[in-house]
């Protein structure tokens, strides 16, 4: 259970539900046909040495023959990789990844030059990650800028003094994070990037309903998976359940223009088949938004 103040590495609380990102971004690009490629993600688990985790590389969890969790973090990688690359394209030069955990988009992606990648995250799983990178010599594509803080805390004073221009357009993700924090962190945090953002910055967001983590992921583990893709801890046990505001509510209040897609409409985009699933698997599915917001002039 969260509290106030608490603080993880990669094998504990939130930090462990990163690295079980990390090995089904690893599994996915195993995939004969995957939707995104990591190469870093395996050389994570590894260094982590997590049983649970090294297991499910070798042997991906399943609702029958469906490997259901690896399948879906393919469509969200794929989601933010190209939400990414678009404001790229597009002329963004700064990019801002909060709760960066194991995501290497600053390795992995093509970005143009003088493009600068920032990464938000606990301090103790930023250590992590800069020494497993070290360790394998990897080198950035773009400019790569790590920022060590809470998120909970005062974030902008510490990426202001990592070097971000807030008078230059930035583009964002919030990716696997909404649930983690409390709901008024949670409004603090769009209130925040509405200050950083000038007309043009645009901000991707992984989203579900108030009220979307009421089933506890265990029970459906126990259920219908073959094994149970995150071990002995519960993803859900560590979200927060407050009253907090609708971000595509919010983010269209104040002055952005929002395309939301649910993961039906990824699938499609992406040419995949979403498979028959079990009423309550197919709840779940329908549950997270992907919102692609645009910063209107002020």
């Amino acid at each position: 259970m969260r509290t106030d103040g608490d603080a993880w590495d990669i094998v504990t609380s939130v930090g462990l539900t990163a690295l079980g990102v990390a090995t089904f971004r690893a599994v996915e690009s195993d995939h004969p046909d995957p939707l995104i490629r990591d190469e870093y993600a395996p050389l994570f688990v590894h260094a982590a040495g997590e049983p649970h985790f090294l297991e499910l590389l070798a042997d991906p969890p399943k609702i029958g023959d469906t490997p259901l969790v690896p399948g879906f973090m393919g469509f969200r990688t794929k989601f933010f990789d190209d939400f990414f690359l678009t404001a790229a394209a597009d002329g963004i030069r700064q990019a801002v990844i909060l709760a960066a955990g194991l995501d290497a988009r600053a390795y992995r992606l093509d970005w143009p030059t003088e493009t600068t990648v920032f990464e938000i995250d606990q301090p103790k799983v930023l250590e992590f990650k800069d020494r497993v990178l070290a360790e394998h010599a990897a080198i950035p594509k773009a400019e790569r800028r790590t920022v060590a803080v809470d998120l909970r805390d005062d974030w902008p004073a510490a990426l202001s003094a990592a070097g971000l221009n807030a008078d230059e357009a930035t583009v964002w993700s919030a990716e696997g994070l909404l649930p983690y924090l409390p709901g008024a962190a949670q409004d603090a945090l769009f209130e925040r990037i509405d200050n950083l953002s000038v007309p043009g910055s645009r901000l991707g967001v992984e989203s579900a309903p108030t009220g979307a983590a009421t089933i506890h992921f265990a029970n459906l583990e126990s259920k219908y998976f073959d094994k149970n893709p995150f071990g002995d801890i519960d993803p859900t046990d560590l979200f927060y359940r407050d009253e907090r505001t609708d971000p595509e509510q919010w983010l269209l209040g104040n002055g952005w223009s929002v395309r939301a897609v649910g993961l039906a409409e990824l699938a499609t985009a992406y040419g995949r088949t979403v498979p028959d699933l079990p009423d309550e698997i197919e709840q779940e599915w329908q549950r997270p938004r992907y919102l692609s917001a645009v910063r209107g002039s002020r």
